[in-house]
């Protein structure tokens, strides 16, 4: 079940942002992949920045899932949804 304000949530929430951009980050490895393979000597400094950035986005991501974000969550915060 979706959360009454969840067009708010997308555009407000950390969290959705977080994972849009380890989303970019794993899109975007494949293609560095791909260019320095075909164009450039491969780099493996760069694949693994790219990993572990796509990682710790994926982290935050979760942390800020946790926390209350006044703007979004408004009156229910403290409260069960079945209150709000």
């Amino acid at each position: 079940m979706l959360v009454h304000n969840w067009r708010e949530v997308l555009k407000r929430a950390w969290s959705v942002r977080l994972m849009a951009l380890s989303l970019l980050l794993i899109i975007l490895e494949p293609v560095y992949s791909f260019v320095a393979a075909t164009w450039v000597s491969r780099n493996i400094y760069i694949q693994l920045a790219m990993s572990v950035a796509t990682g710790l986005l994926a982290v935050a991501a979760i942390i800020a899932r946790i926390f209350v974000q006044q703007k979004i969550s408004g009156d229910l915060n403290g409260k069960p949804p079945a209150e709000g």
